[in-house]
């Protein structure tokens, strides 16, 4: 299995300098990270969105060891807001977060990560979008519900991420589903020990349609957050049985990941989203792409024997 070997390398510096000195690193990754900037990113949001597809934006970026680095993060999405506002997108372009760029893992880290989010969430709301909270490893997961609940006390729209490789995700599917949340469902990505989370693809693969037939059959918006074309259709099938319209729940993709199937999606009149990060901080967000899926270590090996 290479993708813990991933994983594992994804939080090593010596990984991190190597891979990043490849020449052939910076055109593999723009495949899946199409900018370093807001100015970067404009371009990709106006070519997206003019063929029918949603965003949601990611600034890359998660480590963070002092509170004004968590401040600088919160100030870029904010910037991204207001780009949003000049160009009319707000219903089509919504935001992900990881809290762990708001100062998470710091001393006092809930508070300051809550602290910090928020303006972010109030100034989506104000053109028309919202923000979802990305789920990160199992230890973080307690504090980013708690900002989940507290942020939609004012902000009811504002979403959250939950990944089917871990036991307590069903709990929390049927929690989230009866509150009424905007809930995504990933299989997960992180390098979780088997005391807490699934360990064997197909074990993984029958919780993710266990827990999406809960969310289907629930009174909350499901986000599909899939690449894998049986779930999909199976993703499909629920929704028909729950009697749910086509704007009733969405799919998400990678950027870069399965693009063909963004159009056909969206053509066939479902909503379609494309998870689409940027920044200069794109490390650990690729190495956690690589690892998710064999065929995208392979295109990036196959283009460090032949440019490298």
């Amino acid at each position: 299995m290479l993708g813990p070997v991933i994983l594992a390398a994804s939080r090593s510096d010596r990984m991190r300098r190597l891979i990043s000195a490849a020449p052939v690193t910076k055109q593999v990754v723009d495949r899946f990270i199409p900018g370093e900037s807001v100015a970067d990113i404009v371009p990709v949001i106006k070519e997206l969105t003019g063929r029918g597809l949603e965003l949601t934006m990611d600034v890359v970026g998660e480590d963070i060891t002092t509170a004004e680095q968590a401040g600088a993060a919160r100030d870029a999405y904010l910037t991204l807001v207001d780009r949003l506002r000049e160009l009319g997108l707000g219903e089509r372009v919504e935001m992900s977060v990881k809290l762990s760029m708001f100062g998470q893992s710091l001393p006092g880290g809930h508070e300051l990560a809550l602290a910090n989010v928020r303006p972010v969430v109030e100034a989506a709301a104000a053109i028309g979008t919202t923000v979802t909270l990305d789920a990160e490893d199992h230890t973080t997961l307690d504090s980013m519900f708690a900002i989940h609940e507290e942020l939609r006390r004012d902000f009811p729209q504002t979403g959250c991420v939950i990944q089917a490789y871990l036991f307590r995700t069903e709990a929390d599917a049927r929690r989230l589903a009866d509150s009424g949340s905007r809930v995504r469902l990933v299989k997960g990505a992180y390098k979780e020990p088997a005391e807490v989370a699934y360990q064997q693809k197909h074990e993984i693969d029958k919780a993710y349609v266990r827990v999406l037939r809960t969310l289907m059959e629930g009174e909350g918006y499901p986000m599909v957050g899939s690449h894998d074309p049986r779930l999909i259709s199976i993703a499909q099938e629920l929704a028909r049985r729950a009697g749910r319209k086509p704007d009733e729940y969405e799919f998400q993709m990678l950027y870069g990941i399965r693009s063909d199937e963004h159009l056909r999606l969206a053509a066939e009149g479902h909503r379609m989203r494309v998870y689409t990060a940027y920044g200069t901080d794109w490390y650990g967000y690729f190495m956690r792409r690589l690892a998710e899926k064999p065929a995208n270590l392979r295109f990036f090996l196959r283009s460090m024997v032949s440019k490298g």
